[in-house]
């Protein structure tokens, strides 16, 4: 039997404070999604000013980056490279860049999705959020 690390929700409160410490520093109107390795949502947050269709796509991003255990870019690339087909794969809805994983030892612990901003910068805040809870780790 293997042993496998969880998030917990101190780790959670970590990384919520790290994106939207990123976004208000640059001033980015975002939504902030947080899910587990199965893409079950941890936390969510859409900041002041975010427009609605980002409290979708947010939480999309993540479990598309958990459940893929690849930043939601690659699928994306996977896409505009021509390989529409993909849109149809079950169960990813978040297929554009901003959704990162959580990878600790080799294993996803979970991903963090963020929508608002043009697609790298949502990717930088999820990155920041990452990178916080690494930190500690």
């Amino acid at each position: 039997m293997k042993t496998k690390s969880v998030l917990e929700f101190s780790d959670v409160k970590i990384m919520a404070a790290a994106a939207e410490a990123e976004a208000l520093k640059n001033n980015w109107a975002v939504s902030i999604a947080i899910v587990d390795d199965g893409g079950h949502l941890l936390w969510f947050q859409r900041g002041d000013g975010a427009a609605a269709i980002s409290a979708h796509i947010a939480p999309g991003k993540a479990r598309t980056a958990a459940l893929g255990r690849r930043e939601t870019k690659v699928y994306e690339d996977i896409i505009n490279g021509g390989r529409v087909s993909f849109l149809s794969a079950p169960s990813l809805d978040g297929m554009l860049e901003g959704g990162v994983p959580i990878l600790k030892d080799g294993q996803c612990l979970g991903a963090v999705g963020v929508s608002g901003v043009k697609s790298s910068e949502d990717a930088q805040i999820a990155t920041a959020a990452i990178a916080a809870l690494l930190k500690t780790l």
